[in-house]
């Protein structure tokens, strides 16, 4: 029988399972959303079994047209921040899971930056912001009736979403997570590759609900619910997945995601460089034993401001035809839009901004708006790229591309135009999905790294140009307005 690889991408809006076949080519995959849940102003929260429900699906739908025999290993990737939290006892979560882009913590993380900023960058590579899950599991213990009796008895399970598909595909018989994961909580040292002591007291939590640490290519148990013993051999956070995917694997090679949000990750190989420019350094993989890094900027809205436009402000009824929209006009007009909606991530980190658009005339159009749009992506990640080059001193050469939006020509165009370097769209452009299919094979031997290294193949490359159109000084005044109408 043929065998594959099984990749479970759990994303912010979505599950998938998508499956490759040895030479990486893509040969099912199913999808399924699931609800985004907003309490309050600035909260965001998912119903944690209905992530899982939503995944098991999937992966039944995947399944129905080849037997669990032909599955190689699966390997999962998963949005990084969210916390899940749960009763180790009846396997059920205590309350909904925070997402990513909550904001209810903001308040305490402003009231703890001034002692404790430079500490905790220095063991987690992080700054400290409400995007992070720790001040999100603090929260749930302090809030939810009954979590911190739990917690005291040893009854209470925490994890990032890679954790709790694992716990659920198990079947509670194993609570773990990987490097890259545990590096986005806010509570682990990356030099160490511990949990943290020091800063478990800070945040008052106990270290017997945080899972055990593991290699991104690991052995992480079988699941036995779709009528075969099939092996979970890796897990790595998306952004770092698509960054193996993309392989980038040595040092200066950059990729970025345009997703939910936009994240740029450059590897800087086994050294750990703290940003003096407000981006983070976070593990790359840990293979073998052995940490890799990068520098990390985050961008906390990209096509989510697609999304707005076509749900909020009905400008367009897909997002696939903001591009056409975008064309229709040669430049902005002078529009610029800050996508604030849940602040401000790299290299600005301001939590209290909100979205703001500069620059409107009454003959402002659609258009102009949807142009303003794609070019605030686009002048967002080039800030990120500036920052990497002064952090690290190192020339950026080219900029690998990955993510839905990136099959949006103009702005990938655009994108090589503002950062000056060469845009590289692969003809694999799911590396989130395939970064976690490679860690997985890796481990079972079904992939070989001299074989993964040849599989990435460009399917068209944007050569920067002189556009004089481009105005990242007017977008970087619109970040600053932006910032003091928050203040």
């Amino acid at each position: 029988m043929k065998q594959y690889v099984l990749a479970l991408d759990a994303g912010t809006t979505s599950s998938r399972a998508i499956l490759f076949d040895k030479d990486a080519t893509i040969v099912d995959v199913a999808q399924q959303e699931f609800t985004q849940i907003y309490p309050h102003p600035g909260w965001v929260e998912h119903d944690a079994n209905e992530i899982f429900d939503t995944q098991k699906k999937v992966i039944e739908q995947v399944l129905g047209k080849h037997s669990p025999q032909q599955i190689n290993s699966i390997g999962i990737t998963n949005q990084r921040e969210t916390a899940v939290v749960w009763n180790k006892q009846t396997h059920e979560p205590i309350c909904n899971a925070i997402v990513w882009q909550d904001r209810r913590t903001a308040e305490y993380c402003n009231s703890i930056k001034e002692a404790w900023s430079k500490k905790i960058q220095s063991k987690t590579g992080l700054v400290i912001d409400a995007y992070f899950s720790a001040t999100k599991l603090k929260y749930i213990l302090e809030n939810v009736e009954g979590a911190r009796t739990l917690a005291d008895q040893g009854n209470l399970a925490f994890g990032t979403v890679d954790t709790w598909l694992l716990y659920k595909l198990t079947q509670g018989r194993l609570h773990a997570t990987d490097a890259t994961n545990a590096s986005r909580t806010m509570m682990y040292n990356i030099h160490t590759n511990e949990w943290d002591d020091e800063l478990l007291t800070l945040f008052n939590i106990p270290k017997s609900c945080l899972p055990k640490v593991l290699d991104s290519s690991d052995d992480y148990g079988t699941t036995t619910l779709f009528g075969g013993e099939i092996p979970i051999r890796g897990v790595a956070g998306d952004q770092q997945s698509a960054l193996f995917g993309q392989q980038c694997t040595q040092s200066g090679m950059v990729k970025n995601t345009y997703g939910t949000g936009c994240f740029m990750l450059m590897h800087t190989g086994e050294k750990a460089f703290e940003s003096k420019h407000n981006l983070l350094t976070t593990i790359a993989l840990r293979l073998n034993g052995k940490t890799q890094y990068a520098l990390e900027g985050s961008v906390f809205v990209a096509g989510s401001l697609i999304q707005w436009l076509r749900d909020e402000l009905k400008m367009i009824d897909d997002a696939s035809k903001i591009e056409a929209l975008a064309r229709k006009v040669s430049d902005s007009g002078g529009v610029f839009i800050v996508p604030a909606f849940a602040g401000l991530g790299a290299p600005h980190w301001n939590q209290d901004a909100r979205g703001s658009i500069f620059g409107l005339t009454r003959g402002s159009n659609q258009s102009h708006i949807a142009r303003a749009a794609l070019e605030s992506i686009v002048y967002q990640s080039a800030e990120l790229i500036d920052c990497m080059h002064k952090d690290s001193g190192i020339e950026i050469k080219e900029l690998r591309v990955d993510g839905g939006a990136v099959v949006n020509d103009l702005m990938m165009q655009l994108q090589a135009d503002c950062i000056g370097v060469n845009v590289l769209r692969p003809k694999v452009i799911e590396t989130t999905a395939l970064g976690a299919a490679y860690l997985a094979g890796l481990y079972t031997g079904f992939f070989d790294a001299a074989e993964i290294s040849k599989n990435w193949k460009i399917d068209q490359s944007f050569t920067s140009t002189d556009n004089k159109n481009l105005n990242i000084q007017g977008f970087k005044k619109a970040v600053e307005a932006t910032k003091f109408f928050a203040s």
